[in-house]
C-alpha cells in the first residue's frame, strides 16, 4: 500500500508537470495552428538555464526565473524571426522547421556543456521528507507537485479570467475575426508563443532536481507532451490538465509491475482515445 500511495503521488507530480510543458504546447498549436517540434528543446534550454543560474547564484529562485526568462526569449525570437513567416504555410513546412529549430538548440546546448549529464541539487527548502499518514515522501516532489498546480491555476486565470485570455481564446476559434475587430492579432500570437515557450522552460527548471539533465532530454518530454494532448483534446486547457494527470498516473503505477511497459500503456490509452473520441477527451468535434 506504501508503495502505491507512493507511485501514486509520483503519477500526480509527473502528471502535472507534463500539463504544465503540454498547456504551453496546446497554447500555441489551438491559437496559431502551429505544431512546435521545438517545444521539447525549449524545455532543455530553460533546464540547463536554470542549472547556470543555481551554479552561479545559489539560488533555486534564481534558477527558476532565468530558466523562465531564457525559454521565453528564444521562443519570442524564434515567433519574431522564423515562425511568423510560416503561418500561411502547410503544416508540413511547420513541421520541418521547428523541428530542425528544435535539433539547433539542443546541438546549441551540447556544445556549451557537452555531453555529459548534469544534476540540480535539491534547494536548501525542498530538502527532506514529508510524512502523509503512513507514506514518507520526499519533500521536494510534494513541493513541485504543489508549484506545477499553482503555476496551472495562474495560467487558468490568465487565460479565463482577463482580457488578454479572451483575445487569446477568441483567437483559437476565428483569428480572422478577432483581426477584423481591430486587435492586433500579430502582437497577440508572439505573446501566445513566448508564454508557450516560458511554460516549457519553467518546467524544465522545477523538473531539474528530479531528473538528469542532458541535451537529448527533450525528445521523451516532447513525445509525452504530444500524448498529453492528443488524450486531453487539441486546444483545450482542462484538456491538458486532465490528459496530463492521466499520462502521469499510467507511467508511475505502471512502473511498479514492469517499468518497460510504461509508455507502451501510455501509447495504448492514447491509441483507444483517439479509435473512441478522436477529439480528445475535452476537444471539440470537428476542429481540425
Amino acid at each position: 500500500m506504501s508503495l502505491f500511495l507512493s507511485q501514486l503521488f509520483n503519477g500526480l507530480a509527473t502528471g502535472l508537470l507534463l500539463a504544465l510543458i503540454s498547456t504551453g504546447l496546446t497554447i500555441i498549436y489551438g491559437t496559431l495552428g502551429v505544431v512546435n517540434f521545438a517545444h521539447g528543446a525549449l524545455f532543455v534550454v530553460g533546464s540547463y538555464a536554470g542549472f547556470t543560474a543555481y551554479t552561479m547564484t545559489g539560488s533555486f529562485l534564481a534558477a527558476i526565473a532565468a530558466g523562465a526568462a531564457m525559454a521565453l526569449f528564444v521562443g519570442l525570437v524564434i515567433e519574431r524571426g522564423i515562425m511568423r513567416m510560416y503561418y500561411q504555410r502547410p503544416a508540413e513546412d511547420q513541421i520541418l522547421v521547428t523541428f530542425g529549430i528544435g535539433i539547433i538548440l539542443v546541438e546549441v546546448v551540447r556544445s556549451i556543456y557537452g555531453g555529459v549529464s548534469l544534476s540540480v541539487p535539491t534547494p536548501e527548502w525542498g530538502q527532506g521528507i514529508a510524512q502523509i499518514g503512513s507514506l514518507i515522501y520526499p519533500l521536494y516532489r510534494l513541493q513541485a507537485l504543489f508549484i506545477a498546480a499553482g503555476t496551472l491555476a495562474v495560467l487558468y486565470f490568465v487565460l479565463y479570467r482577463t482580457s488578454l485570455g479572451l483575445i487569446v481564446r477568441a483567437g483559437i476559434e476565428d483569428a480572422q475575426m478577432v483581426n477584423v475587430l481591430g486587435i492586433n492579432v500579430k502582437r497577440t500570437f508572439l505573446l501566445v508563443f513566448g508564454i508557450g515557450a516560458m511554460a516549457a522552460g519553467y518546467a524544465g527548471v522545477i523538473d531539474s532536481p528530479i531528473v538528469t539533465l542532458s541535451p537529448d532530454m527533450g525528445h521523451r518530454i516532447l513525445v509525452d507532451s504530444f500524448v498529453v494532448v492528443v488524450i486531453g483534446g487539441v486546444g483545450s486547457f482542462p484538456g491538458a490538465i486532465i490528459g496530463g494527470i492521466i499520462a502521469g498516473e499510467i507511467l508511475s503505477l505502471t512502473s511498479i509491475f514492469n517499468p518497460a511497459y510504461s509508455h507502451v500503456m501510455l501509447f495504448v490509452v492514447m491509441a483507444l482515445v483517439l479509435i473512441f473520441r478522436p477529439q480528445g477527451l475535452m476537444g471539440q468535434e470537428g476542429r481540425e
